[in-house]
């Protein structure tokens, strides 16, 4: 893969982890072509029945590196766009270990994994009403789809921070294990999955997210056309400049 992600195979299943732990695993836009690829190559390789996505060091992964953030070219789909259609369209097992911070889209990619297990640590905040920007990847709907409207709306609208246990309550994990244990327990039980045939685990998950898919398809185009009126409004100004200068934001002049 590259430097900042790492895949190996441990027994039919792909381990692939976000490997930046001095900047808490942001994701810079070559690695979202990084994972792009791994996604559809694991999706091709016969040696592969299930994939275990986890962060290196002390946190799962901090979203989006806006320092290194590019725009795509005119008419072309930006990789974090290109990089979310793989994990969507991924046909396998999807199994996720995930402590310390997951934002952004470092906690949106954990709602399209199939079984999600956290570290006591994990804390997820889906900052994007306070970035002045909208939901991505498909987490509008995929987030109310795990854990209800109410719960869903509350968490977006709030941009709070949701800790390991609430996580488990809402039904965003399925397990919360101490930090230490937590990639030996996730790596095991995705070895477990990796026992089965690989066909009947990939119609198990066609059976699962079939009647999702059309809904998340929907939901991405919404955020892509809000993401495109919101990026560079004013208030997405504000609270890009006050992450920079490392202060509050200050809406209230807008």
């Amino acid at each position: 893969m590259s430097e900042f992600l790492l895949a190996e195979n441990r027994d039919g299943v792909l381990v692939l982890t976000l490997n930046r732990p001095q900047k808490k695993n942001a994701i810079t836009t070559a690695m979202w072509v990084s994972l792009r690829e791994a996604f559809r190559a694991a999706a091709e390789d016969s040696h592969v029945r299930c994939v275990l996505l986890c962060g290196a060091g002390e946190h799962f992964c901090a979203g989006v590196d806006l320092a290194s953030f590019t725009e795509s070219a005119p008419g072309e789909e930006h990789p974090f766009e290109s990089a979310a259609r793989a994990v969507v369209e991924f046909d396998k097992p999807l199994v996720a270990a995930a402590q310390g911070a997951a934002v952004g889209g470092g906690a949106t990619v954990l709602f399209h994994a199939d079984i999600v297990y956290a570290g006591e640590s994990l804390r997820l905040r889906l900052p994007f009403a306070s970035l002045g920007l909208v939901p991505e990847w498909g987490s509008s709907y995929m987030l109310q789809a795990n854990i209800g409207a109410q719960r869903a709306a509350e968490l977006f609208y709030t941009a709070e921070w949701v800790d390991a246990d609430k996580a488990l309550a809402y039904g965003i994990v399925a397990a919360v294990l101490p930090d230490p244990d937590l990639f030996a327990h996730a790596l095991a039980r995705a070895q477990e999955i990796a026992r089965w045939p690989v066909n009947s685990l990939r119609e198990i998950k066609r059976s699962l997210r079939l009647h999702h898919l059309p809904a998340i398809d929907l939901a991405i185009k919404a955020e892509q056309a809000g993401m495109q009126r919101q990026a560079g409004s004013p208030e997405n100004i504000e609270a890009i400049t006050a992450f920079m200068e490392r202060r509050a934001p200050d809406f209230s002049r807008l």
